[in-house]
């Protein structure tokens, strides 16, 4: 592995199926050691292009790399690199949990039996059970399991946490994200795609959010908390007319406003200032509000 090179790297990425276009144009890298996020609403376009980096399918426009491997073309040296989580779980049936892992860990070339035993107790998953006879939430901690112990460089997770309860979620962020990352500081590179995305808030480095098979925005996290504010304002009088063409979305209640701001907050500050409020605040968005606000603007 080029550990120089990005850890992903999509360039006008299309993909269409029959005449729905799935992907339009898309181009993002991921760089190694990162926390990224991928989001958007069902059918955005998200799991064609995972799909595509996977070689599950293959690109019709555009290419990807896997640290500056062509799945196309070297589909075993990338799918060393990296495991997966698909939206939707299967394993064979008839088999139970410790021979679906024990028969996993035979592709791998490393597989760390103390971290399988650590998440196998934590999530309370028997390893005699047939698989056949798990719960869709069971058999995606299954896969989580099965995707951590390989220790690979790529992580990449397709709604991770989709079928499992609130509880269980904050333990899989906890426990599994966290420790995936923190076994090798700054190498370990991980791309989720979710719609949950309040519950990754404090992991994700950057982003991107797709509609409708393009990119419409990609920020560094922090950047993006800093660019998108909520500004609240209350006047003594509803207001009169203000200039606020500048703000992405305008709420007024009588003698109250909400802005939401992007990149704009100083100058819409200074414009309520001077009609003098008895209270102005503002603060950043959640990464979930910035979804919201971008796909509604």
């Amino acid at each position: 592995m080029d550990s120089s090179r990005p850890a992903i790297e999509i360039e006008h990425l299309h993909y269409s199926y029959g005449r729905a276009e799935a992907v339009r144009d898309l181009s993002l890298t991921v760089e190694a050691g990162r926390c990224y996020g991928f989001f958007g609403r069902n059918g955005a376009g998200k799991t064609t292009t995972i799909k595509c980096l996977l070689n599950l399918l293959r690109p019709q426009r555009g290419q990807v790399r896997v640290f500056g491997l062509d799945p196309g073309k070297q589909e075993v040296e990338v799918k060393r690199l990296l495991a997966y989580v698909p939206d939707q779980v299967a394993f064979y049936p008839w088999m139970s949990i410790r021979e679906t892992l024990d028969y996993l860990a035979s592709f791998r070339a490393n597989w760390n039996r103390k971290i399988e035993q650590e998440l196998l107790a934590r999530f309370g998953l028997n390893a005699a059970q047939r698989t056949g006879s798990l719960s869709k939430g069971q058999r995606t901690q299954v896969a989580l399991v099965a995707a951590v112990c390989p220790e690979t460089d790529l992580l990449v997770l397709d709604e991770p946490t989709s079928g499992l309860d609130p509880i269980v979620r904050r333990e899989f962020i906890e426990a599994v994200i966290g420790a995936y990352q923190q076994g090798v500081p700054g190498r370990r590179t991980i791309f989720v795609s979710t719609h949950l995305i309040s519950e990754f808030e404090g992991l994700i480095d950057e982003f991107t959010i797709v509609d409708g098979g393009r990119a419409v925005l990609t920020l560094d996290a922090d950047q993006a908390r800093e660019r998108f504010q909520k500004i609240r304002a209350r006047f003594i009088e509803p207001p009169l007319e203000i200039d606020l063409k500048a703000a992405l979305r305008v709420r007024r209640d009588g003698r109250e406003l909400e802005l939401i701001a992007n990149g704009s907050g100083a100058e819409l500050m200074e414009r309520l200032r001077q009609h003098h409020p008895e209270a102005l605040t503002t603060e950043s968005l959640t990464l979930e509000e910035i979804f919201v606000a971008t796909l509604k603007s």
